[in-house]
């Protein structure tokens, strides 16, 4: 076994420590690698980003970062902050050409953030929240997607997406390859109109749910993706894996898919040379910019999922003074 797949455990178990978040927020060499992933902590922030991402030819998602609030007020504060955020989006949005044109802004949301997990009435207070930023965002000429938590959340997740979409045909969702149920919610959900952004996945799974070890997940993800391709919906491919970039294109030609008709994503700060020359070759290209002062959960989950990530954090620890 790989030393990454013992680590990966343990750091995705980590990012769910608030113990472990007050050690290591309070290590002074922490806040650059974090600059590294997350787009600042403030909206002008993200906007400069964003603004610098897009002018690459680039399209923009951006979270605004939280999850599992229990706590109306903060959820609402979610709310006013993405609204806030799509007003000053609007002045990057182009109007787009056609409907089957892709939007080059996006913002996505974590429906735990907005009080899925409120004691009471958390699914309804979800649901409202996320419509209001579907609304505000239809407004500035955004796309949303809705992002993946753990598999708990699952059901009700795709609840809420599916009662969304009937007023916001276009909204997106996210499917993780490594749940095993995500093959059935790809031909679910590859309907005509569906956006699905498709990963491997981030977060510490049992085995009776998701498939383990990166062979398996690999493979899950390659056969989740030619469902999703063969499709009708427009496939969105979260993947810096070379091999899984080279399949999607592939699947994509096979089904006789235009530029317009799918896209891949990257994250912020990673492969960033590679993203640049995917856009050369003319292919859509979408990077996810989080920002916001709850970074840390996700700095956590990109530590885990990339040796290469940690190996750089502990790096710079070892050469701070």
């Amino acid at each position: 076994m790989a030393a990454s797949d013992l680590l990966r455990p343990a750091l995705l178990a980590a990012a769910r420590s608030p113990r472990m978040e007050r050690t290591v927020t309070k290590i002074p060499v922490t806040r650059n690698l974090v600059d590294r992933f997350v787009a600042g902590e403030t909206e002008d922030r993200a906007v400069t980003a964003a603004t610098g991402i897009l002018d690459t030819g680039r399209f923009i998602t951006i979270d605004y970062l939280g999850e599992d609030t229990t706590d109306l007020v903060q959820a609402n504060g979610t709310v006013s902050h993405y609204l806030t955020l799509l007003s000053s989006l609007a002045q990057l949005a182009p109007a787009a050409a056609n409907t089957r044109e892709p939007r080059s802004i996006e913002v996505s949301l974590k429906l735990s953030a907005l009080g899925q997990f409120l004691p009471r009435d958390g699914h309804k207070v979800a649901l409202e929240n996320a419509h209001k930023i579907c609304s505000a965002a239809e407004e500035a000429g955004a796309w949303v997607t809705v992002d993946a938590e753990d598999h708990t959340t699952t059901d009700s997740t795709l609840s809420i997406v599916r009662e969304l979409r009937q007023d916001f045909p276009s909204l997106g969702t996210v499917l993780q390859a490594y749940l095993k149920r995500t093959e059935a919610d790809c031909r679910d959900l590859s309907g005509p109109g569906s956006r699905i952004r498709l990963c491997k996945g981030a977060y510490k799974e049992p085995a009776s749910v998701a498939h383990q070890g990166k062979a398996a997940v690999d493979d899950a993800y390659l056969r989740c993706l030619q469902i999703l391709m063969n499709g009708q919906g427009y496939p969105m491919v979260a993947s810096h894996d070379p091999a899984m970039i080279n399949a999607a294109l592939q699947y994509a030609a096979a089904n006789g898919r235009d530029v317009d008709e799918f896209e891949l994503q990257m994250l912020f700060g990673i492969r960033d040379t590679e993203q640049l020359r995917l856009i050369d070759e003319q292919q859509h290209l979408r990077v996810y910019l989080p920002y916001g002062e709850q970074w840390y959960g996700y700095f956590m989950r990109r530590l885990a999922e990339r040796p290469a990530n940690l190996a750089f954090f502990l790096r710079s620890l070892t050469s701070t003074k």
